[in-house]
């Protein structure tokens, strides 16, 4: 029978829970220590006592953000594949458009937000066109990457045995970018989050779609820090998860079959 501590599971999850104790206690005695102003820098029970206070505005706020990660996410997903797809499929497309990916993706999406606010009048959908500017570069690169890394021994033996473009791309292309996919889909994940919080602090959002971003600006209106941290929280923590979402569609798709999920399990 395998000792508790030389589990795999027992060291990813109970290591860095470990560590987020010691963060926690340290930040809580510092701040009891030294007599810090909430106002300044909050205990962590004032965030706990702001969350469970406040809780009802702050998770209406994480809806609406969510709702807009998600929408941008699969938008990135669906567009990010699809355009892959065809610059595999055609060096002239790749090389016709791929300056114009790379474009989106080097651009500050701050200076290209205010821009799409203005020509879209629909609140929700320029807050998603924003986040899916962000998120879909690692789509496209990764997918595109993945596909055209085909071990050289079986394109030749699918070519040798007379295999179609589509039977070659949906035999062997497409299990073989599988990898570099899912890593696209970890980073995206992160990115539709980051960039529908960013769309919403320069869309300034309010009312009942009002997302975290906007709970953070009118907590640091009001000097009311707690809070503020609350929906800093609540982001971090939505980030965690869509990274362990992404991480535990890895392992159930690849399974024991590909090197990375073999490594993961170790």
């Amino acid at each position: 029978m395998t000792p508790l501590a030389q589990r795999p599971w027992f060291g990813k999850v109970m290591a860095p829970l470990a560590v987020g104790v010691i963060i926690v206690i340290t930040w809580q005695w510092a701040c009891t220590a030294f007599e810090v102003p909430r106002y300044l820098f909050p205990k962590p029970t004032d965030i706990a006592d702001s969350l469970a206070t406040n809780w009802r505005p702050l998770f209406g706020s994480l809806w609406s953000t969510l709702y807009v990660t998600f929408l941008a996410f699969g938008l990135s997903v669906t567009i990010g594949t699809a355009i892959a797809f065809m610059f595999v499929q055609s060096k002239l497309i790749e090389l016709s458009l791929l300056p114009y990916a790379v474009l989106l993706q080097v651009t500050p999406i701050a200076a290209v937000a205010p821009l799409i606010i203005i020509l879209v009048k629909d609140t929700t959908t320029a807050l998603t066109l924003c986040a899916t500017v962000i998120a879909i570069f690692p789509i496209i690169s990764n997918t595109t990457i993945g596909l055209r890394s085909v071990d050289p021994g079986l394109a030749a033996y699918f070519r040798m045995n007379k295999a179609g473009r589509w039977a070659t791309l949906w035999r062997l292309r497409i299990p073989g970018a599988l990898p570099f996919f899912l890593a696209g889909l970890r980073i995206s994940s992160g990115l539709s989050l980051v960039g529908a919080v960013v769309a919403e602090f320069i869309a300034g959002t309010g009312g009942t779609s009002a997302g975290l971003a906007y709970q953070i600006m009118q907590a640091s209106f009001q000097l009311d820090i707690p809070q503020m941290f609350a929906a800093l929280f609540l982001i971090t923590l939505t980030g965690v998860l869509l990274f362990a979402a992404m991480v535990k569609l890895q392992q159930i798709l690849l399974g024991h079959w590909h090197e990375s999920a073999m490594e993961a399990e170790r």
